[in-house]
């Protein structure tokens, strides 16, 4: 019999090497695909994204837009105006331009730009990268503007893959050598973790071809951050169990059995749980947070899969062997340890359960007041962490040409109206000059120079009006129309965005627990959190950090991340605590009996996913720094405060009420087992 089992385990193995297989093809095409060009990110129904899709079907398609900056701080010398002319030449007889480069001094002599513009790219990214990387070549001067902007952006996603997989790796690799203090037990889950990575480039890949779902540098890199993080946390909960069957359990096949009944359900549900969450980002117009659902739900059920099937079979089939030197033998008991640093926590709350919860609830309201600190809107020049060519372009133009705009706004209109139009823009208040531009497709292109800074208030104000004056049928794009409409779309995003994954999750809670205070208990506790983590992102940001702006998406997806998460490891202790009850504790005794059971393996969970997140405050690009860096914080705070004192005190002090309208609010309690006759069950 036990031969067989262990053929079970085998049988389980060799699927995984078929499925790996199979997924190889997909998984190495998915760089093939992933895109981050500005349509890639725009909201699917601003006007910004009309006219880049417009745009591409013009004659010669999409144009790459550079600015060529010469830049002397003493004034340019008539050899510097001879040298700018000659190399622009140079670049004209290289590469089709859509129009002769003309050069613009700036007022105080310092500065010349050139305007060039090229179809010759069109929408590859990589003709248009060779396009930007051979100007570079052939001039002395930055080379910035939007293409320019554009190919260091890809570049610095490109390079992103390769050390955020590798320190993701070292990261959770350390921390599972001090959790398990094996030499071997903790490179089996950070193995199985890897493996569930691929698989969720393959699935990804597939839904891509079959649903056209976007993928971009940044929701891969936050799903392999979600696949490790998620997975560690799976592995450390499933380990954790069966270390404790194998000392009840003579043969490994068994105790797993028994691991996966005890966890498996908490497993399920909160993994479901968050892969919900997630999915409701579909609901969001923006084309970035809406392409990040599926993603990163997707990393989130290839964990749960290969630590529930691959995971279980690797440790069957090593045995006991694998927890050396600390192996637990059948019918031993675990060593005496001192009082846990949660049984202390949980006595706290149990002692005086009203002020711990005030006390708490204060703490998080305080932080959550450093949102009114937060930096304004992230200006593309201040997304990268460094400061590439492309940016230094820009912040040379804003120094030199204070008074006018040094990248166009793009207009598309009706070729039969493009005339009358032409006039009402010029006619329009801050445009300094509009001329036309191609046409085909019946649409016209008109290129359009604000006389205020690129986003800048007044040229914002001027995008406005533009788009108030022309009406229905003519679009208004460009780079900072671009950046405008994300923030306009991200605001939108979180009215529909937020109610729908507070009322998914909390009809899941509903169904497993079996109530609606509990349920309404962990909803609030998250909520407060992220709040928290936002505001302590205000502290820091701009005063430790030195970021100059937030990203418009940071509020929406850190919500859906720290509430789906927060309430992933709310399942975890309310539905131990549940079956505490089940055998016969009252609530507030069976909240503490939860955390002193619970607390070091959901304190080691945590520890992994805030450490995971953490690693993309390292990340060379802003946007993903702020993002897991209010991650990181708010898993932190949800695990060390939330659930070790503001969830258990809540309990406590509201008794079985906390089960209320379920059974277990009216179920009589029985107290004639104690502790040490209860069998371990849940997580």
């Amino acid at each position: 019999m036990e031969g067989r089992k262990r053929i079970v385990g085998w049988g389980v193995l060799a699927l995984w090497v078929i499925v790996i297989a199979l997924a190889a093809p997909l998984a190495g095409k998915l760089g093939d695909v992933q895109r981050d060009r500005a349509v890639d990110y725009l909201p699917a129904s601003a006007d910004s994204t009309q006219v880049a899709k417009i745009t591409e079907q013009l004659p010669g398609g999409d144009s790459t837009d550079l600015v060529l900056v010469y830049h002397r701080d003493g004034g340019l010398t008539a050899a510097d105006r001879a040298t700018a002319a000659r190399e622009v030449a140079e670049v004209a007889a290289g590469h089709p331009l859509t129009s002769p480069p003309r050069p613009v001094p700036s007022q105080d002599g310092t500065t010349l730009l050139y305007a060039v513009s090229s179809t010759e790219p069109g929408t590859d990214e990589v003709a248009r990268d060779a396009f930007v990387h051979d100007v570079r070549e052939k001039v002395s001067g930055e080379v910035g503007g939007p293409g320019a902007l554009a190919t260091d952006a890809s570049e610095v996603y490109g390079s992103l893959d390769g050390p955020l997989l590798y320190t993701t790796v070292a990261v959770v690799a350390v921390l599972l050598i001090v959790i398990y203090r094996s030499p071997f037990l903790w490179l089996v889950p950070l193995v199985v973790a890897g493996v569930a990575d691929f698989l969720s480039m393959a699935v990804t890949y597939a839904l891509h071809q079959g649903f056209d779902i976007s993928v971009s540098g940044q929701s891969t890199g936050v799903m392999t951050i979600l696949v490790f993080g998620a997975g560690t946390d799976y592995a450390l909960l499933l380990v954790s169990r069966y270390r404790e069957e194998l000392r009840r359990v003579p043969r490994p096949y068994d105790a797993m059995v028994a691991a996966l009944r005890g966890c498996g359900p908490a497993v399920l549900a909160s993994s479901g749980t968050v892969a919900l969450g997630m999915l409701c980002l579909l609901a969001a117009d923006m084309n970035s947070s809406r392409g990040m659902g599926p993603t990163a739900a997707v990393g989130v059920l290839c964990a749960l899969v290969a630590m529930l099937t691959l995971l279980p079979a690797l440790l069957v089939v090593l045995g006991r062997r694998v927890f050396w030197p600390l192996v637990p033998a059948y019918g031993s008991e675990p060593k005496a340890a001192r009082r846990s640093l949660f049984a202390a926590m949980g006595s706290s709350a149990g002692r005086r359960p009203l002020p711990v919860l005030l006390a708490g609830a204060a703490a998080l309201a305080a932080l959550a007041l450093g949102v009114l600190n937060l930096p304004g809107t992230l200006k593309q020049e201040d997304s990268f962490s460094s400061t590439p060519e492309s940016v230094a372009a820009m912040k040379t133009l804003a120094a030199a040409y204070p008074q006018m705009g040094t990248q166009p706004i793009t207009l598309i209109a009706p070729v039969g109206s493009s005339a009358e139009v032409l006039e009402r823009v010029r006619a329009t208040e801050g445009v300094s000059r509009a001329e036309r531009g191609r046409s085909g497709g019946g649409w016209s292109e008109i290129s359009v120079v604000a006389a205020h800074a690129p986003q800048s208030a007044g040229e914002t104000a001027t995008i406005r009006e533009l788009r108030s004056a022309l009406g229905e049928g003519v679009y208004v794009g460009g780079p900072s129309a671009e950046q405008l409409d994300m923030a306009d779309t991200s605001a939108s995003d979180q009215r529909i965005v937020i109610p729908l994954v507070l009322v998914v999750v909390l009809i899941v809670l509903i169904a497993l627990l079996r109530s609606l205070v509990a349920p309404l208990i962990l909803v609030a506790a998250v909520v407060a959190v992220w709040g928290a983590a936002l505001g302590i992102g205000g502290l820091v940001f701009e005063g430790i950090f030195g970021f100059e702006g937030t990203d418009t998406g940071l509020a929406l997806l850190s919500f859906v991340f720290l509430v789906a998460l927060g309430v992933d490891y709310g399942i975890f202790l309310m539905h131990r605590m549940r079956e505490e009850c089940l055998n016969g504790l009252e609530a507030g005794p069976a909240a503490l009996a939860a955390l002193r059971t619970t607390g070091g393996v959901i304190a080691s969970a945590g520890l992994v996913l805030a450490a995971t997140f953490a690693v993309l405050v390292n990340m060379p690009m802003v946007q993903l720094a702020e993002l897991g860096f209010v991650i990181a914080v708010g898993v932190l705070l949800d695990t060390f405060l939330v659930r070790t004192y503001l969830v258990t005190s809540a309990s406590v002090l509201l008794g079985r009420r906390v089960w209320w309208p379920g059974p277990l609010a009216k179920k009589p309690v029985s107290t004639a087992r104690s502790e040490s006759e209860r069998r371990p069950v849940g997580v």
